[in-house]
């Protein structure tokens, strides 16, 4: 039973909460980014609904070599090699998106992993050895996210093509 207790206790300890959505949450430090840095037309909203979850939507355009839109968040860099894999408890619409990282703010790439939807609340697990280097569409030849620092988390919608998209995301944390 101590045994027992004890892996739950450290299991509790090894969980740190990035983002915590509710009806509360201060949204200052997100930031969307539509494809309009390079003349595109996609269009996005983050906000938070009345049931106190945050909310990515908007419309992905192809017109002017668009096709993209993200929601960033960026904080001071923060140790994460204790943990081994990012827990996201979101609620989609069937689509693919990609939830990304970078764990430095001087680095072009970001390191990302694709999840697809179910329209259900789910629980998604992208464990860091699984995040590989990404920029602008293209998968980079250098080796996947180390986990070792972070300082941006952040959530892209980038699947050639033309559509309209809801993600609901109700808690970001490590594990």
């Amino acid at each position: 039973m101590k045994v027992l207790s004890l892996i739950i206790c450290i299991m509790i300890v090894n969980n740190l909460i990035l983002f915590d959505f509710n009806k509360d949450s201060t949204l200052a430090n997100w930031h969307v980014v539509n494809d309009g840095v390079m003349g595109g037309n996609s269009e996005a909203q983050f906000g938070i609904n009345s049931e106190g979850h945050a909310v990515f939507s908007g419309e992905v355009s192809l017109e002017n070599n668009g096709g993209f839109t993200s929601v960033r968040y960026r904080f001071t860099p923060i140790d994460v090699r204790s943990h081994q894999k990012v827990v996201l408890r979101i609620k989609g619409d069937g689509k693919t998106y990609q939830f990304r990282l970078k764990s430095s703010l001087n680095d072009a790439h970001s390191y990302a992993k694709l999840f697809t939807t179910t329209g259900k609340w789910q629980t998604i697990e992208i464990h860091f050895a699984d995040m590989h280097p990404r920029f602008r569409g293209r998968v980079l030849n250098s080796p996947n996210y180390p986990g070792e620092s972070l300082c941006e988390i952040a959530f892209l919608i980038a699947n050639k093509k033309a559509e309209t998209f809801c993600l609901e995301i109700d808690e970001i944390s490590l594990n």
